[in-house]
């Protein structure tokens, strides 16, 4: 199958890295051609992609010659194709829309050249207005995945769930809010969840230090404070150990000061952006006792998915703390990680100390946390439905495809 794939700004830009497992099981398999709607300058996470990506910028001297061209030859279905993504409930989103158009004419000529059968998106925002204009006018078919901000947006959310041939979301806090803003709830509404690239073996070596690992941007709605006051709890409470922050964010001025109000400047370490494949490595070589993200709800729909980052950890057989929030309570079923209250640091710090302190409770849900994850969100079985659903086959499950399919463990 050619399938043209298009990312907000993957591989480019640091960004977007839960897609990186999808879009190399796609490659083993089928012909892909990645197009990001606003490529930055390469990032740091998957510079192997760029190989297989076509880059322009948003309105590139080649994007506006090559709309130009394609609304000269067919300038009624050009017209029809731009007026569907007018007809929203904001100026500025309909703005945004019409920024996007002259790339999605190009993308249309980009499908018709390549000949592909099948252009799939990721976003429900203006990704998904390129890819509708797009298939509208080349005649090639459309699919999108949402996550959470993006359907937030409800920009014309409806409008691209009755083109597109599938609708997948990540979640079933997803699948709740699509129905809320008014997407009708039929076989083109499915719930498929990111999967990852399961590894040869589990956590196998305990760190000589205890390690706990929060690989998340430095955002409001992750929650760190609580995660640093938690931390000073296992101080004040003897735990010895370090926790290391990976990511940045607007949060990192602030956070610093945290550490030195609270004292904590000796064992917290900001690493900053790690490479994808470093994280990986700092599993893979037993260098992490335990990963914890410690997420909030920021209320108006502005809350955790189902963090790729905790599904990676438990992968690799890793504890995980996760809060009661978004969609991390489907991830983190009883005996597979520890699920805490948002909001409270005392509970954080107990969940940590017995991760910490229990090696026998620490290895029981490392390993069930392993297998619970292969059983779901092997990457193998997530593509090979979702390419199903891409030919039109909406009765293909996870489930259905993972007991034909050989874990790659």
């Amino acid at each position: 199958m050619r399938i043209i794939y298009v990312t907000a700004c993957m591989p480019f830009g640091t960004a977007e890295t839960f897609i990186i497992d999808e879009l190399n099981e796609l490659l083993d398999r089928h012909k892909v051609l990645i197009v990001p709607r606003s490529p930055g300058k390469p990032g740091p996470h998957a510079t192997s992609l760029i190989a297989y990506t076509r880059r322009e910028a948003l309105l590139s001297p080649r994007v506006l010659t090559s709309a130009v061209g394609r609304f000269i030859r067919m300038p009624r279905r050009v017209l029809n194709s731009a007026g569907c993504v007018l007809r929203t409930h904001s100026l500025i989103m309909a703005l945004r829309n019409i920024a996007v158009l002259p790339k999605a004419l190009w993308l249309a000529e980009i499908a018709c050249e390549w000949k592909a059968d099948h252009i799939h998106c990721h976003w429900a925002g203006t990704t998904a207005t390129m890819a509708l204009i797009a298939s509208r006018v080349s005649g090639v078919p459309w699919s999108l995945t949402a996550h959470r901000s993006d359907i937030v947006g409800n920009n014309l959310l409806s409008e691209k769930a009755n083109s597109a041939r599938i609708v997948r979301v990540i979640s079933q806090d997803g699948m709740r809010m699509m129905l809320e803003r008014g997407v009708e709830a039929n076989d083109k509404l499915q719930v498929l969840p990111m999967g990852v690239t399961i590894p040869p073996q589990g956590f196998l070596n305990r760190p000589t230090t205890n390690v706990v690992l929060c690989p998340a941007d430095l955002l409001e709605v992750k929650g760190h404070r609580y995660l640093l006051r938690a931390w000073r709890t296992l101080k004040d409470r003897g735990i010895q150990g370090e926790l290391w922050l990976a990511g940045e964010g607007e949060l990192r001025g602030s956070l610093t000061k945290l550490v030195a109000n609270l004292d904590i400047a000796s064992s917290v370490r900001f690493l900053g952006t790690v490479p994808h494949a470093s994280l990986l490595e700092l599993y893979s070589n037993g260098m992490i006792s335990a990963v914890s993200l410690a997420s909030i709800d920021l209320g108006g729909g502005c809350h955790e998915g189902v963090p790729v980052a905790l599904v990676e950890a438990m992968s690799y057989g890793i504890p995980v703390i996760g809060t009661d929030t978004g969609g991390i309570p489907e991830l983190i079923k009883p005996g597979t990680g520890v699920l805490v209250p948002p909001r409270d640091a005392v509970a954080l710090a107990c969940a940590m100390q017995l991760i910490l302190s229990n090696d026998c409770f620490s290895d029981h849900i490392g390993r069930r946390a392993r297998q619970h994850i292969i059983e779901t969100r092997n990457i193998a079985s997530v593509v090979a439905t979702l390419v199903a659903w891409f030919g039109g086959d909406c009765d293909v499950s996870v489930a259905a495809l993972g007991d034909k399919l050989e874990a790659r463990v």
